[in-house]
Order: C-alpha cells, then structure tokens, then sequence
C-alpha cells in the first residue's frame, strides 16, 4: 500500500510510536525514526533492515527548530521525498500546578505541542504534491484527572492546531488528521486485570497497534476526504459511565 512513500514517525524508538514504525514498515513505505533515544532508535532501525524493511534512524530533538529541519531534509533527501509525517513524541509529568515549575512547563508545551508545529512546517515544505499529517493527542485533551495541566494543555493544543494547519495546508493538498488515545497499554498487558479492562465498551485495554492501524488508515491517499478531524480511539472509555460500587 505504501511502497516508495516515505513516512517520518517522531518519538518512535518505543511504545506506540514503535508499532507505528513496523506497521508501516510492513506496509512497504520508507520508515524514518526520529527520536533522541539514540539506543533505542539505532535498536529498532536494525530489527527492520534484518527483516528486509527500508528504516533508518536519525536522532532527533523535536524541541530544536534546527534539528527538525535537518531531519525532514535528510529523510527528503535519502529518498527523493517526504509523504508522511506522524507526529507521536509527548512526555508528561504529574505534579500539581502549585508545585510545576516554568521549566518543566516549557519543556513539556515545547516537546507536545511546539514539535507538531516545527515538524509540520518543514514536512510541509518538502511534500511536493501533496502528503499527509497525522498528530497524536489524547483524550485527556478532553478529560482530566489531578495534576495533568501541562499535558493536558499540550494535547489540547493539538487538537486546535490539527485543523488549523488542515485549513492552511489544504491549498498543497495535505490532508492533516488527529488521533486521541485512550488507555494504550505499551508494558505488561497480560498483567492488567479484569476490572481495567472492563472500563471499556469493548471489553479490553487498548494495544499500540490499535493506534498504528487508525495511522495507516488516515495516511492512505484514497482517504483524502477525511481531514481536519480527530478520532478518538479509547474503546468508549471516555463514553463510559463507571460507578463505584
């Protein structure tokens, strides 16, 4: 489906980023990982090349405008151009907003929120006839527990910015679309218990590939009427009335 496409997939050395990887690897595109973890990143670059799939890490700093910019130019570049941007990376820390400091704040807007801006502005340049964006947000952009201001400002964001840049980039014919997580478990899913999966309509925790397959699906040039939106993928946990008991 994707053979001679190119996708650049940011925080994808692990967790859902890293089943986004494969998938499309296995899909036949050109997968770029780009993410600061250098061993992880080089790790899972390796795997693919041994398996037959074209991959190539390059580390990344999505807070540095430089270093976004030479990673989208180097993956143009190695092979002749750019079709895919996934905008996955995020980190998060709880602590309560009377205690986070404007650092950790900073930190967190500049690697949620700020990376989808650089990354799309420079994937964008190099899409020549068009391409497609798909940022990763979560349904915490719409629901909160304690001490999730800074993470939940971030993916909220992102949600904005998803059909801002859908209007602004429709005149190149890229497509930019927004995928809300809910509960993906990426540690020991056979450890989960019954009553976590039970918070879902569909009876189960949600896996990365859940998200990898939904990517897929937004990336595909023959879906080019869906634009602009976000889909929430969460099993329904978010429709979900709990009750304790």
């Amino acid at each position: 489906m994707f053979q001679n496409k190119t996708v650049v997939i940011t925080g994808a050395a692990q967790g859902i980023g890293r089943s986004v990887a494969i998938h499309f690897a296995k899909a036949g595109a050109n997968v770029v990982i780009a993410d600061i973890e250098n061993d992880l990143g080089f790790q899972l670059a390796g795997e693919l090349l041994t398996e037959g799939y074209s991959a190539i890490f390059m580390q990344t700093d999505v807070r540095s405008e430089e270093n976004v910019r030479q990673t989208m130019e180097m993956a143009a570049n190695r092979y002749g151009r750019l079709h895919i941007l996934i905008n996955n990376v995020g980190k998060s820390k709880w602590i309560s907003p009377l205690e986070l400091s404007l650092d950790d704040w900073d930190d967190i807007i500049q690697t949620n929120l700020r990376s989808v801006f650089l990354c799309s502005r420079e994937a964008a340049k190099l899409m020549q006839s068009g391409g497609a964006i798909i940022n990763v947000a979560s349904t915490r952009a719409f629901m909160s527990e304690q001490h999730s201001e800074s993470y939940a400002a971030s993916k909220g964001g992102i949600i904005a910015l998803t059909h801002a840049l859908a209007s602004s980039f429709s005149e190149l014919n890229i497509t930019v679309n927004c995928i809300s997580p809910g509960w993906i478990e990426t540690g020991d899913y056979e450890g989960l218990k019954p009553s976590d999966h039970s918070q879902h309509f569909s009876n189960r925790v949600g896996k990365p590939e859940d998200i990898a397959r939904a990517c897929l699906y937004l990336a595909n040039p023959e879906n080019n009427f869906v634009s602009g939106t976000n889909l929430t993928i969460d099993g329904g946990m978010t429709k979900k009335m709990i009750y304790a008991e």
